[in-house]
C-alpha cells in the first residue's frame, strides 16, 4: 500500500544532550505537518538514555486519545540541528517527524519537489522605535 499523496519520508538523527555524540540514525521517517510533535520508537529513545520528563494525551483520527511520555532529544536533519520534545512512541504507533521539529529546524515542504527546504530568515521581534 502506497503512501497518502502529500507525504514524504526522511532520514532523522536522534541524539540525547546527555550523553554527546551517540547518535542513532532512523531512516524514512513520515514527515507529518498535521502533528505537532515528533513520535520516534521508545526503545531507541531508552538506548540513548533519553529520559521521559512529560505525560501528554493525544487524540487520533478516530478520536481516541492515547497516554504517551515525551522527553528531550537533539535532531539532525538534512544536516540541520535542534533541540525538541519528542513522543515515546510504543509498538503500533506512527514514527514521524512533526511541525513543531520542522519549526526547530527552519524547514518547509517544498509540495512541489516533495523535499525539506530552508524556510529562510526566522522572524525576530522588532527593535521598538525610540
Amino acid at each position: 500500500m502506497g503512501d497518502e499523496m502529500g507525504t514524504f519520508r526522511v532520514t532523522v538523527e536522534i541524539e540525547s544532550a546527555a550523553r554527546p555524540g551517540d547518535r542513532r540514525m532512523l531512516e524514512a521517517v513520515l514527515v507529518d505537518t498535521g502533528a505537532e510533535l515528533s513520535w520516534f520508537p521508545a526503545a531507541l529513545l531508552e538506548s540513548l538514555g533519553i529520559e521521559r520528563i512529560n505525560q501528554r494525551h493525544f487524540r487520533q483520527a478516530d478520536g481516541t486519545v492515547l497516554a504517551r511520555w515525551t522527553g528531550g532529544v537533539i535532531l539532525r536533519v538534512v544536516g540541520i540541528q535542534t533541540w525538541d520534545e519528542a513522543v515515546f512512541a510504543q509498538p503500533g504507533d506512527l514514527i514521524l517527524l512533526g511541525s513543531r521539529s520542522l519549526e526547530g529546524l527552519n524547514l518547509r515542504v517544498d509540495p512541489v519537489t516533495k523535499q525539506l527546504i530552508d524556510a529562510g530568515p526566522a522572524p525576530a521581534a522588532a527593535a521598538r522605535a525610540a
